[in-house]
């Protein structure tokens, strides 16, 4: 396998791949993780908390036909020789354009697909309506360990950077049906991890501050 990608920070880094399927040129970044790290994520694939060897962010068409993302998913990740419990989430937004924000050791890489956005609390006629994967996807990491109260209220804290990065932005949307994020950090020692990671904590003061940057810049060339 090749060696895990970092940047001169010392912060973990995606590698952006391509493949061709059913005639298209697709993007996926790759995320191949150290064992003691874990990730808290709601991903189609690999979703929960838990050790995860890998993680992926893959681009598909748009009108994606599949019915079974979670499979194919599964099938890329193989394609790349990846083995162990990993974490898949998908998108209809052009992956190669990912952008990333850093803060104080935190990376967030977000993919930014708004072309189906909305506000998370819609009439009830709204949430039938067929969902496409445009998808604004967040992956965080972080070199220090959070306690499983932390990881969840990182996920929070993320997505809440995220809606303030679309309204600065000029957008009038809260993000997409389908948005996904994953934090991933150290598995944490016998003290619990760090136990706050709301947008005041140290550590979620940092996650907020680089998912905003990185979600800000990709809403800012995919409206």
């Amino acid at each position: 396998m090749p060696a895990r990608r970092r940047d001169p920070a010392g912060e973990l880094r995606a590698e952006l791949r391509d493949r061709h399927e059913d005639g298209h040129h697709l993007h996926h970044l790759l995320w191949r993780l150290d064992p003691s790290l874990r990730v808290c994520s709601s991903a189609v694939l690999g979703g929960g908390i838990g050790p995860r060897a890998w993680l992926l962010n893959a681009q598909v068409p748009g009108g994606y036909p599949r019915l079974d993302p979670d499979r194919h998913l599964a099938e890329i990740a193989a394609a790349e020789g990846l083995t162990g419990p990993g974490a898949g989430l998908m998108t209809a937004a052009d992956v190669a354009a990912y952008t990333t924000g850093h803060d104080g050791g935190v990376t967030a890489t977000v993919t930014t697909g708004l072309g189906v956005r909305g506000w998370a609390a819609a009439p009830e006629s709204a949430t039938h309506a067929p969902h496409r994967p445009g998808t604004v996807n967040i992956v965080v990491t972080l070199p220090t360990a959070l306690s499983d109260a932390a990881l969840v209220n990182a996920v929070a804290t993320a997505t809440e950077a995220k809606v303030q990065a679309l309204l600065d932005a000029g957008l009038d949307c809260s993000g997409t049906p389908t948005d996904a994020v994953c934090v991933a950090g150290p598995e944490p020692g016998p003290d619990g991890g760090e136990p706050f990671a709301g947008p005041r904590s140290t550590w979620g003061a940092r996650i907020a501050r680089a998912v905003h940057t990185a979600v800000l810049a990709g809403a800012r060339t995919a409206r």
